[in-house]
Parts: C-alpha cells; sequence; structure tokens
C-alpha cells in the first residue's frame, strides 16, 4: 500500500483512518471497486431523445462547446462570475451524483460507497480520477482526499481556448468535488486545485479537507461556492445543520411547492399555469387522460388562491345518479320528494367562499349540464322543494378526460356551458409525453410505499427500469402509484425486479441500449412481455435470458461470428458452443 509521508504520519497518529494506495489501487484490505455496477445504470434511447443514467436524464455535449460555452461566459461577464458559475454548476452536479451513491453503493462499505463519485465522473466522461490517499471517518466528520485527475476534458477545453495560463481551471470539476464531499460527509469540504494542465503540469490534482481545516484562506475559494456562511456557524451547529441543509436540498429536487414530483417540461408548465391563476377567481378547467393527477392539481390550485382557508368540495359527477344531480348539487327541503325527511344543503352550498371542483364533468346528462349554467350564471340556488333563492360564492374548478369541443359537436355538451367553464383551460400531458418525470415518480412512490408497508426496498434493478421508462402508461400517474405498490407488497426486501411490477400481462418494449464492458452499446432487452419476463419461478430463467443475449448480439453483429463473441466478451469457440446448446441456428 503505497501513500504520501504527509498521509502516513497522520495515519500512525490516528490509526482509525484508511488510505488507497495510487499504485496498488488498495483501500485497506479491500481494492478499488469495479465499475460495473455503475455502468449497467446507463441507458441510451435514441427513438426518445434520452440518456439515462439511473433516474438523471444526461446528454452528449461536445467538449469544444463546453469549451465555447466557458469562454463566452468568461468574455461577457468577466473571470470571476464565470468561474463562480461553472464551480456552483458543477457543485450541484456532485450534490445530485451523491445521492445516486447513496441508492446504489450505499450497503457497499463506507469506501466503496465514497469512490462511485470519481468513477461516475469517469463514466461520463470528464475525467478518469486516481486515488493518491483518502481518508474518511463520517461518524468524527474527519475527511482528506488526494485524488490525480487525468485527461480532464475541462483543462482540454480551456487550453484550447486560452493556453497555458497562470492559474488552474477545473473550476467544473472543483465544485463537483466540493458537492460530492460535502453531501456525502454531511458538512461543508473544500477542495483546490493543486496541479493543472492549463498551468503547465502533465495532469491535474485536486486536495479536499474540512472548510475550517483550510484556515482564513478559504474565503477566497468560498466565494465561488457561496457557501460562505457555513464557516460561521458554532461547533454545536456545524455538525448537525449541514445534513439537514443536504436532506432538504435533496427533498427539494424531488417535490415541488405542489407536494408533487417532476421536472418534464410538460409537468413545469402545468405548475407555472396554476400558480398563474390561483389568485384569481377565474374558472379553471382542467383536461387530460384518467390519471393523468387532475384532481392534485386542482387541490393544489385551491390551496394557493385566495379562498385556501375556505371548503374544498369534489363532486364526482359520473358517480351521481341521473335522478340525484339535481338535489346533490342544489340541496333539499325536508319533504322535497319522497324520503326527504331532512333538509340538507347541497355540494355548491357546502362549498360556499370555497371551490367547488367538478370531476368528470363531461359526463353530466344535457338536462343536468342545464341546471348547473343557470346556477353558475346567477350566482344563486333554490333547493329542491324550496321557494327561497340562495345566493352561493364559490369558484368553479372542473376536469374531464373528454374532448368537450368534439362533445359539443356532437351535441351532447351544451355549448353555453362549455364556453363558461372553458374561462381558463390547462391540459395536463400523459405520462408518456413527460417520460422525464417516470424516474421521480418511480422512487417517490416507491419510498411511499415502502414506508406505508414496513418494507425495506433499495431501488429498482436495471431492467426494471429499463421497462418503467419504456411503458406507455395508459393508465398514467395512477396505475403508476398502483404497479409500485403491488411490487413493494410482492418483493421481499431488496431491489424491485419486473417480476414485481409487470404481473397481469401488461405489454412493454424497450427501444434502449446499454453499455457492455468493452465499451460496445447493444439494445438492453428485445421485445418483452410481462409473462415471458415473470414466470412462475418469478425471475427469468437463466437458459431464456441467454438465448436472448445470443440472438440480440447476433443481430448486432449481423450474423459475424467473430464479432458477436467480441460484443458478449467469450471466445469464437464459446459463443459456437452456446449457439448449438441453445438450438439457434444462423440465417
Amino acid at each position: 500500500m503505497l501513500t504520501n509521508p504527509a498521509t502516513a504520519k497522520r495515519l500512525a497518529a490516528k490509526s482509525a483512518p484508511r488510505v488507497i494506495g495510487a499504485a496498488s489501487a488498495e483501500l485497506g484490505d479491500l481494492r478499488v471497486p469495479e465499475i460495473h455496477d455503475l455502468a449497467n445504470r446507463l441507458r441510451f434511447a435514441p427513438q426518445q431523445g434520452r440518456i439515462w443514467l439511473d433516474d438523471q436524464r444526461m446528454m452528449l455535449m461536445h467538449v469544444s462547446s463546453l469549451g465555447a460555452l466557458r469562454q463566452e461566459l468568461i468574455d461577457s461577464l468577466g473571470k470571476e462570475t464565470a468561474r463562480g458559475i461553472v464551480t456552483r454548476i458543477g457543485y450541484q452536479a456532485g450534490a445530485r451524483d451523491a445521492e445516486m451513491a447513496k441508492k446504489l453503493r450505499s450497503s457497499c462499505g463506507c469506501y466503496n460507497h465514497f469512490l462511485a463519485g470519481p468513477q461516475l465522473v469517469s463514466l461520463e466522461g470528464i475525467v478518469h480520477c486516481e486515488p493518491l490517499a483518502l481518508e474518511i471517518d463520517v461518524g468524527s466528520g474527519h475527511y482528506f482526499g488526494d485524488f490525480a485527475l487525468i485527461d480532464c476534458a475541462e483543462a482540454e477545453a480551456h487550453v484550447a481556448s486560452y493556453g497555458i495560463g497562470e492559474e488552474p481551471s477545473c473550476w467544473m470539476l472543483v465544485g463537483y468535488a466540493c458537492g460530492y464531499t460535502s453531501t456525502f460527509m454531511g458538512r461543508p469540504i473544500l477542495w483546490r486545485e493543486t496541479e493543472c494542465k492549463a498551468l503547465g503540469h502533465d495532469r491535474c490534482r485536486v486536495v479536499g479537507r474540512p472548510v475550517e481545516e483550510w484556515g482564513e484562506d478559504a474565503r477566497e475559494d468560498l466565494r465561488f461556492l457561496q457557501i460562505g456562511d457555513f464557516v460561521k456557524w458554532t461547533p454545536a451547529t456545524q455538525a448537525s445543520a449541514p445534513q439537514a441543509l443536504f436532506a432538504a436540498r435533496a427533498a427539494a429536487s424531488r417535490e415541488n411547492s405542489f407536494g408533487m414530483v417532476g421536472i418534464s417540461g410538460g409537468f413545469n408548465t402545468v405548475c407555472h399555469l396554476v400558480k398563474k391563476v390561483a389568485p384569481t377567481d377565474a374558472t379553471v378547467l382542467f383536461l387530460g387522460e384518467s390519471g393523468v393527477g387532475k384532481e392534485i392539481f386542482s387541490h393544489n390550485l385551491h390551496r394557493l388562491s385566495k379562498r385556501a382557508r375556505g371548503p374544498f368540495v369534489a363532486v364526482n359527477c359520473a358517480a351521481i345518479p341521473e335522478q340525484l344531480v339535481e338535489s346533490e348539487l342544489f340541496g333539499v327541503e325536508k319533504g322535497g320528494y319522497t324520503g326527504a325527511v331532512a333538509s340538507r344543503p347541497g355540494r355548491l352550498e357546502r362549498a360556499h367562499g370555497g371551490t367547488l371542483f367538478l370531476d368528470e364533468i363531461g359526463t353530466l346528462s344535457y338536462t343536468a349540464q342545464g341546471k348547473l349554467l343557470r346556477a353558475l350564471q346567477e350566482g344563486e340556488i333554490e333547493r329542491v322543494g324550496d321557494t327561497r333563492v340562495r345566493k352561493v360564492d364559490v369558484r368553479i374548478v372542473a376536469a374531464t378526460n373528454v374532448n368537450l369541443c368534439e362533445a359539443v359537436k356532437e351535441g351532447t355538451f351544451r355549448e353555453d356551458l362549455f364556453y363558461r367553464l372553458n374561462v381558463f383551460p390547462i391540459r395536463v400531458p400523459p405520462l408518456r409525453d413527460r417520460r422525464d418525470d417516470i424516474p421521480l415518480l418511480m422512487n417517490w412512490f416507491m419510498q411511499r410505499a415502502a414506508k406505508k408497508h414496513g418494507k425495506t426496498i433499495t431501488g429498482f434493478r436495471e431492467r426494471a427500469v429499463d421497462a418503467m421508462i419504456n411503458y406507455g402508461w395508459p393508465g398514467n400517474v395512477r396505475e403508476m402509484e398502483n404497479i409500485v405498490e403491488r411490487a413493494v407488497i410482492l418483493a421481499d426486501d431488496g431491489a424491485l425486479d419486473i417480476s414485481h411490477l409487470f404481473t397481469n400481462g401488461e405489454d412493454f418494449h424497450s427501444n434502449t441500449f446499454v453499455i457492455r464492458r468493452n465499451g460496445a452499446l447493444l439494445p438492453a432487452t428485445g421485445c418483452l412481455d410481462a409473462e415471458a419476463a415473470a414466470p412462475e419461478g418469478g425471475l427469468p430463467a437463466l437458459a431464456e435470458t441467454e438465448a436472448r443475449m445470443l440472438r440480440l448480439a447476433l443481430a448486432e453483429a449481423k450474423g459475424n461470428l467473430s464479432l458477436a463473441a467480441r460484443l458478449l466478451s467469450i471466445s469464437r469457440p464459446t459463443l459456437a458452443y452456446r449457439l448449438r446448446k441453445h438450438k439457434i441456428e444462423l440465417n
């Protein structure tokens, strides 16, 4: 085991921390873990225009474009401002990767868990990291890291634009290291670049330790991260406050102010429209398929409105029998009809001062539509069997999965009622049109269901993630919630697999590619259905899986056995033997 003399001296004094040696790549009695568990989480979906790393959407970017962006920022805003922006972008990326590493490696031991970060930046094509020294004691908050950065894309881009200079240039990587390590340790860790190719060195090198150990000169670096307030905390609060901060940041990345999760353009557009119209009294009409979350958005609309302290009354128009529509909406007086033994207010009256939500309004009969229209126009109602007119002050929010424009043309929905409701329409897109939200929703529902049913669920297997992303979701968010809860119930703790999720014959197709150990891309799976993925034994049979992989490799290699063998990382004779074993013939 190799380390530098200073690190060896610290180890002799403390004994608890352990060291990675650069040459042997050893971590005490452990070795730097293989990267394949992380690489298996990388998915390419060219037909959707998406690349996924676990539940995070990624994108490929030319290094020259990164250089052009940096140059534009420096020339337009100045070096100081540009450095701050780039460093904070890196910090955010590091914090997100730390959350991912926690999910994927939390059971692999402290060091293997931590080293997921350096391996992730390698997988993302940014730089190859070689640990020179590493000391971690999360319990006491002790940290020291020394890493060599080989073939750094950021330094390469900077040198291409500005040549060799007098300052280090790996701003984003330094920010990444600060964000990743601070989130991992639960306390602010500051990194500095001690060597850089932009200074003429043959490689880049960074060193990290807690902020307070850098002394007063740490302020120079902290101003780029805008985390200077950390160093003002007292020792008593410094141990706990960062954990709360990072937990809040992680929660904020999953759940917005609506108590909902989503990051897609479609989701954010709906949130923006709801926030815009909420302070007004305008009638809102939510449009969209069943299960997309129209009622949840209507609840949030009410919560953000001036009527938030008033009642929110929901009416499922599809569940009210035709003969009871009038009494349900407007109320009934005692003796108003046979069996009316007591007076009671209707939904409109109960919603006075608040919001009335009319769900599935497209199912109301033509007669009921006329009665509702008059109440909305006049702002007054008469209970069944009563002659007294009652004024009501309600805000109307309606929702439907019916195309009301077509219904008006067909004569099944009143045109005047449609225009009364269609003041501020908000269309909620189906889940298949906002696939960026799928990974967030998966984890959100998994955590809720696991807590509800007392299960310890660690996440989703790679093929389960692939299937969930590519599934059509005809039932939208409601269907996903039910599928994930069912999977949590079926699973014996651990990770959720396809056999737990798709148990009712749902069809799903994979259009994604995975990266193999040799760097080649291979289709993730063929066209599968849930019955093939989940036979009586639970998981797919090993023989079926092997045969499927052989066929995929042959298809990718267009029948070339040597190329197919290389794709599978086996020899050509072994491939030929397995083809005979599974009775697979070449076309």
